[in-house]
C-alpha cells in the first residue's frame, strides 16, 4: 500500500495545472503518488495531462460531480494509508508533505491535518479558504485563525505553533483513509463549499483530533471554481451551512441555534440586496426552501455519528465580536473563550 496519495480534483483546470503541476512534481518525495482526478472537463486538461505528464495516474470520472463526490469517486479507486485533498490552484514548497505525514504518524488519535495556508497572490498573508486553521462559533459561523470574515492577517509567525482546530481546509487537507472511508468521505449532497467542515466535524465527533501543522505551507489562488459574488456560491454556502449544523449538533442546540440563524441569515439576505442585488438575496431563501425539503435525508443522517460537545468551538458569536466589539484578529479573541 502506498505511504501516501496526493489527489488534485479537477474541472476545466488546465491553466492551473499547467501553473502548479511543475512544483508539485518537483516538491513532493517519490514515495507518495500524485493522482490526478478529471470531473469530466470539457477544455483539454485530459489531454494535457496525458501527453505532458503521463506518469501521473488519471482517473476519468464520469460526470461533473462536484468537490464531494468527485473526491469520493476518485478515492474509491486509491489504496494508501493517508490522502491529500489538493486543489489545482495550490503551489506548494519543498518539504510539505513530510511534516504532516509525520506528525499523522506519531499522532493517532489525529484524523486530519492542514498546513499553512498562505495567498499566492499576497505571499506575506494569509489565504481566506483555511489560513492557520479553522473554527466555528456557537451559531455555526465559519472563521481562521489569521481571517476574520474579510479581515486577513499578515503572516509575521504569530501562528507558527501546533494547534488543534475545529476544521480543516478542503484546499489542501490531509486525512487517514481508513478514517475518511469509516465516515463515508465528504458528504455527496453538498456539491461543494462547507464538504470539509462537515467531514472534521463528523470525525470529531467520532472522538478523533483535527490539527494545524505549521511546519509545512502552500500557497493559494483561491476562487477558481465559484468567483466571490456568485448567487450560487451563496446558495451552496448557506445551505451547506444550515445542513453541517443540522447534521452534527447536539439534539439539545438545534432549535436555539436554527431559530437565531434564520433571523440573522434573514439580515444578511437584505444586506445582499442592497450591496450586491437579488441574486444573492433570492439564494439565502432559496438555500433554506432547499434546507427544509431535505430535512428528512438530513435526519438520516446524523444518526451516522454519535453527537457530542466537541473541542475547538468558539463559545461566542464572531458576527458580534467582529461587528460591534471590533475584533478582527484571532489573536483579539480571548483563549478562555475556545472550549
Amino acid at each position: 500500500m502506498q505511504k501516501i496519495a496526493i489527489l488534485i480534483l479537477n474541472w476545466n483546470g488546465k491553466d492551473f495545472l499547467d501553473r502548479f503541476l511543475p512544483s508539485l512534481v518537483s516538491h513532493t518525495p517519490s514515495w507518495a503518488e500524485i493522482v490526478v482526478a478529471d470531473n469530466a472537463s470539457s477544455d483539454d486538461s485530459v489531454e494535457f495531462i496525458q501527453t505532458q505528464y503521463p506518469h501521473l495516474r488519471l482517473i476519468l470520472n464520469s460526470g461533473n460531480f462536484g468537490f464531494a463526490k468527485g473526491y469520493n469517486v476518485a478515492l474509491q479507486q486509491i489504496e494508501a494509508e493517508y490522502y491529500c485533498l489538493l486543489n489545482s490552484d495550490v503551489a506548494v514548497t519543498p518539504q510539505w508533505v513530510e511534516p504532516i505525514v509525520g506528525y499523522l504518524d506519531n499522532h493517532p488519535d489525529v484524523a486530519i491535518c492542514q498546513p499553512k495556508l498562505l495567498s499566492f497572490a499576497e505571499k506575506t498573508h494569509f489565504e481566506y479558504a483555511g489560513a492557520a486553521g479553522g473554527f466555528v462559533d456557537k451559531y455555526g459561523y465559519p472563521f481562521c485563525c489569521g481571517r476574520l470574515f474579510d479581515c486577513i492577517e499578515q503572516d509575521n509567525g504569530q501562528y507558527n505553533d501546533f494547534r488543534e482546530i475545529f476544521w480543516a481546509t478542503g484546499a489542501c487537507m490531509f486525512v487517514r483513509s481508513k478514517i475518511y472511508h469509516e465516515l463515508g468521505g465528504l458528504d455527496d449532497d453538498f456539491f461543494a463549499h462547507m464538504e470539509e467542515i462537515d467531514l472534521c466535524w463528523r470525525a470529531k465527533n467520532a472522538g478523533y483530533k483535527v490539527m494545524y501543522v505549521p511546519d509545512s505551507t502552500v500557497y493559494h489562488v483561491g476562487g477558481g471554481t465559484l468567483p466571490k459574488n456568485s448567487p450560487r456560491k451563496t446558495y451552496l454556502n448557506f445551505r451547506n451551512n444550515l445542513v453541517l449544523l443540522y447534521k452534527n449538533l447536539p439534539k439539545r442546540r438545534i432549535l436555539q441555534v436554527l431559530l437565531l440563524r434564520l433571523v440573522l441569515d434573514i439580515v444578511a439576505a437584505f444586506r445582499f440586496l442592497f450591496d450586491s442585488g437579488r441574486g444573492d438575496f433570492a439564494a439565502v431563501f432559496k438555500a433554506y426552501f432547499s434546507f427544509y425539503g431535505s430535512l428528512r435525508k438530513n435526519w438520516k443522517k446524523r444518526n451516522r455519528t454519535p453527537l457530542r460537545k466537541v473541542s475547538q468551538t468558539y463559545n461566542k458569536s464572531i458576527v458580534f465580536d467582529y461587528y460591534i466589539r471590533k475584533k478582527k484578529r484571532f489573536s483579539d479573541l480571548e483563549t478562555r473563550s475556545f472550549s
